[in-house]
């Protein structure tokens, strides 16, 4: 297995073609905290106090909102690392606790569509697949490549955030052609069985699931070794970071895992049981702002958004580039 200190970083100019950057984790996992934002005004605008530092810059495109199911999503530019950044939102219950307690008992229930054997989590398809989300977060990715230029897509996301993140990549993938999609996401729970976790790695062979020490999601739903064609089955390919001791010294290490997808020496070979380890990757929080409700807070007279019969809105802007050198429509 392959192991690396985590050191000091630097901002990379395009996304790395390696196993694993953590330069480039650092980044994302800052795009997937900023989500949790609780003004869409101020992340609209992209002032908001977790929209700086790594992520400074960022060119905000279109947020979807689906008050409905209380889910969100964002697209738009990172002109440091010239890609396309696609976020989604993790679960905003008001205990994430309930949330947990219900993937304890969730069994494999949809056929994926095409795909023989492969089974995969009702909810999370359907929260990706037949809501709001998707249309408006293609629409986004088609705009951002108008004007940028077929760059690369990262896709991100925490929590369950990081479950319709995946589907989302792999739907860019298999349905809608795309090329250049990476997908990167922290502490996000099992989607399929093994069937559905083959296919994905040929589709997407370079995704990442960043896992923290004992962060309970990412052993839910759980995987019974006993019958493993039937039980839920995680996608390669894992990066466990926990801490290790070396006498009095400990260090932060990142562990690139095997490809099966349930490597045995990694997230697998500790218990699950820290909520704390979920809320906290890289050093960055991934609270919630605003964990009552799922309503939307903005300023109605400064933003343009357009709002459906349900209540969902769509908040959305052609880029600006007059302040982006370097990069042309196309």
């Amino acid at each position: 297995m392959l192991y690396f200190c985590q050191t000091e970083l630097t901002i990379k100019q395009s996304p790395s073609t390696t196993i694993y950057n953590s330069t480039l984790a650092k980044i994302l996992v800052e795009y997937a905290s900023a989500i949790y934002t609780a003004d869409l005004t101020q992340l609209f605008n992209w002032t908001c106090a977790r929209c700086g530092d790594l992520i400074k810059g960022f060119k905000m495109i279109e947020i979807v909102v689906d008050v409905e199911n209380c889910l969100q999503a964002y697209v738009g530019f990172a002109s440091d690392i010239n890609a396309v950044i696609v976020v989604f939102r993790g679960t905003q219950e008001n205990s994430i606790q309930n949330w947990i307690e219900n993937l304890l008992w969730k069994q494999l229930d949809l056929d994926y569509p095409g795909m023989p054997e492969a089974m995969v989590h009702r909810g999370f398809y359907a929260a990706y697949h037949n809501t709001t989300l998707r249309d408006g977060v293609v629409r986004g990715i088609q705009k951002t490549r108008k004007f940028y230029g077929d760059i690369p897509i990262m896709v991100t996301g925490h929590s369950m955030g990081g479950a319709m993140a995946s589907f989302c990549a792999f739907d860019l993938v298999v349905n809608y052609k795309l090329d250049g999609v990476k997908l990167m996401t922290f502490g996000q729970p099992r989607i399929g069985n093994a069937a559905f976790a083959s296919y994905f790695k040929t589709y997407l062979p370079h995704a990442i699931r960043v896992t923290h020490a004992h962060d309970i999601v990412p052993h839910l739903p759980p995987y019974f070794s006993f019958f493993p064609e039937k039980t839920y089955h995680h996608f390669p390919r894992e990066v466990w970071i926990h801490d290790v001791a070396i006498g009095t010294l400990v260090y932060s290490v990142e562990k690139i895992c095997d490809d099966s997808g349930e490597d045995p020496t990694c997230s697998r070979s500790v218990i699950g049981s820290s909520v704390q380890d979920h809320i906290y990757y890289l050093g960055i929080s991934m609270h919630a702002e605003d964990l009552s409700t799922c309503r939307i807070v903005m300023d109605y007279s400064r933003l343009q958004y357009q709002m459906d019969l349900n209540g969902n809105v769509v908040l959305s802007k052609l880029p600006d580039l007059s302040s982006d050198r370097g990069f042309s429509a196309q």
